[in-house]
């Protein structure tokens, strides 16, 4: 059974030996959220896909703006919950106030290690190695001791803990150095990729496997499964994954109405679903006294986020002792109450029928794969020639933090996926222009 004083650490990953409990004005877990929020990555992301091609004349989320309200939301969460446990354990020693700090953090580093182009970047980056020209890697790579099930089954999540943790060249260590708690807060997936069942869904490269033990060790999370490794769930992972599912499944309704994909009758008829008798009712009352279409859209989309955090704050707190045991299934969406549940089970099933299947999106993959393949095709090619002319030239592009001149392929490819999922969808465009020729600099 996990306890939530020990759960609840400010030791910093890669500063262990500095770790000190001195009180700042600043806590500690808000210093990860200040360092994320400053940190290149993090801004990078404004200029990365969520679901809709990047913004022309309509304005709709990129990565950067969904993990703000994902924060925004996960905050209130953390401090929902934080909130109640106080009042269960008033002698605890936890830091309970402190968890929609933690909880928000988290939230701002969820999608830092997603490729460009959406999800579709990241099943570029899979089947480039399962089905492209990359399986001629996989031999040689096995050989080696390299886990190849890390790139044919690239996790963006697990992606962003390497980007956290790791020890880039030239950098310091511990990569951002953040809170054991806010970290493992982040991995939603806490098992290597060889139990990886097809869904593409795992925490930590071979790369980060023995630091996040640690992470682990240090915070009292089982270890469920030894080789290959599996571990208990951290309990605040629930409320990311939380923040995560309301924001980016209410939110592209929003945004499928903005550009014209559902009528704004649909769209209400949506949200209003999430409601019944006089709640309902009063929402619809309400409706009555603005009547611009977005407002009315925006006011119903602020109520049902209201209602999901309540929702799966109270889930949380029903399930605290399942969580802690390590025994909880599924995430906390799917076990709140019966009426919103099927009301998010229906925004689901409308949205990958009538949203993600769009014209616009479907583009977007297209255009996804094609440029992440050509870009993976001849990178790796480069790092297997390294001597040659052309393959000096590509290598030069890549910044020396990535280290393609590493010992063994595993770490040379890692570098290549390092390179290339950093990538905002303009620099990964332009250099597929410049690389094919269709683009040259200016002369």
């Amino acid at each position: 059974m996990m306890n939530w004083e020990q759960l609840l650490s400010t030791k910093r990953f890669g500063m262990e030996e500095y770790h000190t409990e001195n009180k700042h004005d600043r806590t500690e877990y808000q210093r990860d959220y200040d360092r994320l929020i400053f940190s290149s990555p993090f801004r990078r992301l404004q200029n990365k896909t969520q679901v809709f091609p990047l913004p022309g004349s309509i304005f709709v989320h990129n990565r950067l703006t969904h993990s703000l309200e994902v924060s925004s939301v996960g905050r209130s969460l953390g401090e929902n919950i934080g909130r109640e446990l106080r009042k269960k354990y008033p002698d605890s020693k936890a830091h309970f106030e402190e968890m929609g700090a933690i909880v928000s953090a988290a939230c701002l580093a969820h999608d830092l290690g997603n490729p460009p182009f959406g999800h579709s970047g990241e099943k570029a980056i899979s089947t480039f190695f399962s089905e492209g020209k990359g399986q001629q890697l996989q031999q040689q790579m096995e050989a080696e001791g390299g886990r190849w099930t890390d790139f044919t089954c690239f996790e963006g999540n697990a992606n962003a803990v390497r980007l956290l943790m790791h020890q880039f060249k030239g950098r310091r260590k511990g990569g951002f150095a953040l809170t054991y708690s806010t970290l493992a807060s982040i991995v939603k997936y806490p098992h290597s990729s060889e139990l990886d069942d097809g869904k593409n869904k795992f925490g930590f490269f071979a790369s980060e496997e023995n630091d996040y033990k640690i992470i682990a060790d240090e915070l009292g999370i089982p270890c469920i499964e030894q080789q290959p490794a599996r571990y208990a769930r951290y309990p605040l992972v629930y409320l990311v994954e939380a923040a995560d599912d309301i924001c980016y499944q209410i939110m592209d309704i929003e945004d499928a109405y903005k550009l014209h994909l559902i009528s704004a009758e649909k769209a209400k008829e949506l949200f209003l679903d999430f409601f019944e008798g006089e709640k309902r009712q009063y929402r619809i009352n309400n409706l009555n006294f603005v009547s611009d279409a977005n407002e009315q859209i925006a006011y119903l989309r602020a109520s049902v986020i209201g209602l999901l955090v309540n929702e799966c704050s109270e889930t949380f707190l029903l399930n605290e002792e399942e969580i802690l045991s390590g025994k909880f299934n599924g995430a906390l969406i799917k076990n709140i109450s019966k009426i919103p549940q099927e009301a998010y089970a229906n925004c689901s099933k409308f949205a990958v029928k009538n949203i993600y299947l769009s014209k616009d999106v479907l583009d977007i993959e297209l255009a996804g794969y094609r440029i992440i393949g050509f870009l993976l095709e001849k990178l790796t090619n480069a790092i297997q020639t390294p001597n040659h002319t052309y393959s000096k030239l590509l290598l030069e592009r890549i910044p020396e933090q990535y280290e393609p001149d590493s010992n063994d392929l595993y770490s040379k490819v890692q570098s290549i996926i390092d390179y290339v999922s950093g990538m905002t969808d303009v620099y990964a465009l332009d250099l597929y222009r410049k690389i094919t020729g269709m683009g040259l600099p200016t002369i």
